[in-house]
Formats: C-alpha cells, structure tokens, sequence
C-alpha cells in the first residue's frame, strides 16, 4: 500500500517527502526522473499513550510506503511516463503552493492554489480520456468483427464512464457494480484513486484557514479531503534538537502538534487503513490493516501462523484503556472482549491474539 506525492514545480514536494520519510533526496535521484521510494511512520497521539503506559523494552510504530513522482508539465500527458507511475499507486496526495516567494518561481508567474489544482485535475481526467477513446477504438473494431456481447457491455459502460469525465468529473465519483469493477479492474485509470490535497502555505498564513475552507467547500462533491500545512515550519520544527525544544516551539506558534503527524494519519486514511494495537512489557505495535478486515485477519498481519491456528481475540477498547488508566481497571469495569473469528476489528483495538498451531 502506498502514496504518491505529486504536484507542478517548486511546490514543497521534495521537502514533505523528506520530513515524512526521513529521505534526504539527492539530485541523482531527482535527475533520474524516476519515482523516489521511502517509508513514513505513522504519528498517532494513541501509540504514545500506550507506550507512556506500558513502558516497554520495544516501541514499533505502523509504517506506509511513500513516493515522491516526478513534477507535471504541460506536456506531462504527452510524455505519459508519470501516469504508469501513478497507477502503481494506491491513493494520490497532491501537494498545491499556496505560499508567496519572490524568490521561489512559479511556472505560471503567480501563485493560485485554485488554478493550480484545476490544471491538475484536468491532467488526469485527459488522461483516462484518452484511454477510453483508444480503448473503444479497439472495441468497435472487435464488435464489428466478432458481434461480442462481452465487448458490447464493455463499450457502454466505457461510453458512460466518458460522458462522466466529459464532465470534468473524475472516475471516483463514478458509481460501478462489482461485475462493472471486475470488467475495468486491470485498466490504468487514475482518477478512480483516492485524491487528497496538501496546501503548503507561509509561516505567517498558518493561523489563516480562508483558503482552506474555501477550497474544502468547492471540491467537497469531488470527495477530496484538504489540509494545511506550512514545509517552512515543519522543517524548522523537524530540526529543533530535543522534544522540550520542540513542545516550546508549537506552545509559541499556537500548533496544536506538527502537521506532519496529522499529514501521515490522513495518508493513512486515504488507503482505507485502520490501525489496531498489540501491547505488552516487551513491546507496543502499531498495526495497519484494511478497515473491515476481521480478527483471523489482524492475526494474520502479525503473523501468518496466528490465522492458521486462530482461536480467539482478546480486545480493549482504546478509549476505555485511556479512561480508566490501566488493564487490571478496564477487566474489573467488564470491558475486556473476547471475539470469535467473526468479529470485525475496530480502528483503535487492542488485541491480544489467542492461537494454536
């Protein structure tokens, strides 16, 4: 499961994708025009609650992959190579200037986060338009030969999923039946892929949330989430030596917590991700899994033998752990769980896994 950071020229990219990763990127990398490969750890105020509690040996915090692609042009859909690149991913994190530079240039000579994230948008719309033309191409040449039924049904759901991108509309509005899904399900279209955005704002617009809710409200009927977030500050922050330098540095600013952090449980979100817990004096784990996902198949996260030899999950509500203060307090108040194997795993469980093999 990954993320692909895009965006145009000198919008922060190289910067978020080197405070999330940890990867300082060099210019071989940059020159090689190829997507650069690194991991984020997730950043969940719920993690640090429960090691503070536990105290344990080993503390292993939920990791995804993250890539930072190459920056689109205008002529982006005629060179097409960074699409290949994006269909490899799971969901798309764009990344918008929204912050005033005199000394950082902007491609179109001025900043405008709305013009920005149109041109974006259209890009890939074109591109999975121009895929459906030259697929149907292909199809009206195979009906007319062969009379199909399959290639039929295939060229009208292709011609109504055009019709919707005609509409400058992407393919993740667009509602499909599990057979229709089945039918596109190896065909490269990009704007099918969860999409958020990042704006990256000045230091002195941090406070400022206009343009967020401004953005929020135009884009919300394209299911698109938005945050904020000023690379400026998170670098500053990122480089401060000790975590008491850190804390005084977000009491002085006003923030809440880096936006970094937040920014990695929003990644986590757009893959449809949860997260469960496994705890203990040895260790406290943070686990992703797809949110649906059930007690046999948490196990099997941890270890593939844990859901052969299945037998039961023993589970803790983060919340109540958290509110009563400890283990022993949360079986004494009946809040301790033991769930079968149908049992479908809550974002923020607890578990402990009970097996036999």
């Amino acid at each position: 499961m990954k993320i692909g950071i895009i965006g145009l020229p000198q919008v922060g990219k190289k910067t978020l994708f080197e405070l999330l990763t940890g990867h300082p990127i060099s210019e071989k990398e940059i020159a090689s025009g190829k997507p650069i490969k690194g991991v984020a750890e997730i950043f969940d105020p719920r993690f640090d609650k429960l090691v503070s509690l536990y105290k344990p040996a080993k503390e292993v915090r939920a990791r995804i992959e993250i890539e930072a692609l190459p920056r689109i042009e205008k002529d982006t859909i005629a060179k097409a190579e960074i699409f290949k690149d994006i269909n490899d991913l799971d969901a798309i994190c764009h990344v918008v200037r929204a912050f005033k530079d005199d000394s950082v240039y902007h491609v179109e000579g001025s900043v405008d986060p709305k013009r920005d994230i149109d041109f974006i948008n259209a890009e890939l719309i074109l591109h999975d338009l121009i895929f459906i033309e030259k697929r149907l191409e292909r199809l009206e040449k195979a009906i007319k030969q062969t009379k199909e039924e399959a290639a039929a049904k295939e060229r009208e759901l292709l011609g109504r999923m055009k019709a919707h991108l005609d509409k400058t509309l992407p393919l993740r509005l667009f509602e499909l039946t599990s057979d229709e899904k089945k039918l596109i399900t190896s065909y490269p279209f990009v704007t099918r892929k969860t999409l958020f955005l990042v704006l990256n704002v000045s230091e002195d617009a941090l406070q400022d949330t206009s343009l967020l809710e401004s953005l929020r409200t135009d884009l919300s009927p394209q299911q698109v989430e938005i945050m904020q977030v000023s690379a400026k500050v998170e670098r500053e922050i990122a480089g401060l030596e000790s975590e008491e330098d850190k804390r005084e540095f977000l009491r002085a600013e006003g923030i809440g917590e880096p936006a970094i952090n937040v920014l990695t449980r929003l990644c986590l979100k757009a893959l449809d991700l949860i997260s469960f817990f496994t705890v203990g004096p040895d260790e406290v784990r943070q686990w992703n899994i797809r949110k649906g996902s059930t007690a046999p198949e948490a196990a099997g996260t941890i270890h593939t033998d844990l859901q052969k030899g299945f037998i039961r999950a023993e589970v803790m509500k983060y919340a109540d752990l958290e509110a009563l203060g400890s283990e022993e307090k949360v079986r004494e108040s009946g809040r301790f769980y033991i769930k079968g194997k149908d049992y479908v795993v809550e974002d923020g469980d607890i578990i402990t896994i009970r097996f036999n093999v």
